[in-house]
Order: C-alpha cells, then structure tokens, then sequence
C-alpha cells in the first residue's frame, strides 16, 4: 500500500480563461503558487499542439517559479519531445491529442502505438524526465506501458467518474472495480500508479481509497469549484477528502 496519496493540480483551465478574453490575468503560474500553498504536491499542465490553453511562456515560468513538480502532458510529437528535452521538468505524461476534442477523450493505445511511443519514451528516460503514459484502466495497455519501459501509468478514471455524477450505480461499480484490478495489476508488474480525469468531491473518495495508486491528477472541477468558493478552498477541501479516504483504508487494512 501506498501510505500517502499525492495530489496534482492541473492549472490548465486557469489558462483557458486568461485567453479567452487575452492579456495576462487570470494568471496560471499565480494558481500553481496558490496550490501549492494549500497542499498541491505536484502541478500539471498540457502544452497542446494548439496552444489553446497553457502556453510555452507558462511552461518557462513554472520551471521557474514552482517548487513542487512539474508533470507536463504533452502528446507524442517531435515538437513536444524538443520542448520537454529544453526544459526538463520532474515529469511527462503522454497523452493522446484529438485537434477538434474538448478535453482528452481517452486513453492512449500504448500496445497499438508501441512502436510510435518507444523512442519518445526513451528519449525522455534518458534526459532525467520520469514519463507515465495516460492509459484506459486495461491490463493489455499496462503490460504495454511496461515494455516500453516507462516507470509510471496514469489511469484514465473518466468513465467512472461520468457514472457516479449521472447517478449510474451500476456502471459506476463496474468501472471502479476495472480501476481497482488495474491498479493492483500494475503494482505487481513493477509500475507506479497514479489515477485522473473527471475526478470531483462526488467520485475521488472511492479512487483515493485504493491502495495501489500513489497520486490523483485533479483539474477542471477544482478550477471551477474556485469559482464558488475559491481555489486555495477547492484544493483544500479535495485534499481533506483525498486523505480521509486513504487514511480510513488504512485503518481498514490493519484491523
């Protein structure tokens, strides 16, 4: 079991407001700043191809001004490969990219793309950068992940996540317990385990209490929960959540 379950602020959406009206404000390196004051272990940020949201002038800010981790998500391009290389930050998570999606629709298919991933995988390994590859919770696409040779997988909790908030009880016992066998798979394959997407107040009490997974990637909902009651709230009240839920397991395990 994993004792503590980090926390990974995605600062995105932050961005997503700043342009949708241009200018500097609001300001995603200030959200990084306050999440981590208020228990953000990590910060995430995709850099997409079309740089709809996070910027490369953000990217070269929060290399500097963060003193937590940087996981940046980034799909498998040369161009994103030169960018992480150029910066080195703690982390890459690669993701599949859809130029007309909303946000990222699903995992990637790291068996199908072994051959397309390996040498981005590699490239990475060798600069010092710890790469996870966004996966569906599927035992084919971690045996993938581990061929590959990337040390962590970030399980793709969306359709759990869309059945527990539309009140589906029963697929939303059906796609816990994929995310559960997943989780447990990949630790005793060798991979560390972290767990994201569409994660909320409603859904991250049953993902955090699963023992093999080490950290949740949180985003959009903490970004628009700020809108109610504030950032440094959201990310407070998601990390007392996140902790209850470990911790009970753990009192659960030892009895």
């Amino acid at each position: 079991m994993v004792p503590f379950l980090r926390l990974g602020v995605n600062v995105d959406h932050v961005a997503t407001i700043r342009n949708a009206r241009g200018g500097g404000h609001p300001d995603p390196v200030q959200a990084a700043l306050l999440a981590a004051k208020a228990g953000a272990d990590g910060i995430t940020a995709h850099l997409r191809e079309d740089r709809r949201h996070i910027s490369d002038a953000d990217i070269e800010r929060l290399m500097a001004e963060i003193a937590i981790p940087l996981n940046l998500e980034m799909a498998a391009t040369d161009e994103m490969l030169e960018i992480a290389l150029r910066h080195e930050p703690h982390a890459a998570c690669i993701v599949p990219e859809k130029r007309q999606e909303q946000t990222t629709e699903g995992g990637l298919d790291a068996a199908g793309g072994h051959n397309h991933l390996a040498p981005f995988v590699a490239a990475m390994g060798e600069g010092g950068i710890r790469v996870s590859l966004f996966i569906e919770p599927d035992s084919r696409q971690l045996d993938a992940a581990l061929s590959l040779g990337a040390p962590v997988v970030e399980l793709h909790a969306g359709a759990y996540c869309d059945a527990v908030s539309e009140g589906r009880q029963k697929d939303s016992v059906t796609e816990l317990l994929r995310i559960q066998n997943a989780a447990k798979y990949a630790v005793q394959i060798g991979l560390e385990c972290h767990a994201g997407h569409g994660l909320g107040f409603d859904s991250v009490g049953a993902i955090a209490e699963i023992p093999e997974i080490a950290e949740l990637n949180i985003g959009h909902f903490l970004i628009g929960e700020a809108i109610f009651s504030g950032l440094d709230s959201a990310i407070r009240r998601m990390r007392a959540l996140m902790d209850r839920a470990r911790a009970a397991n753990t009192g659960a395990q030892s009895a």
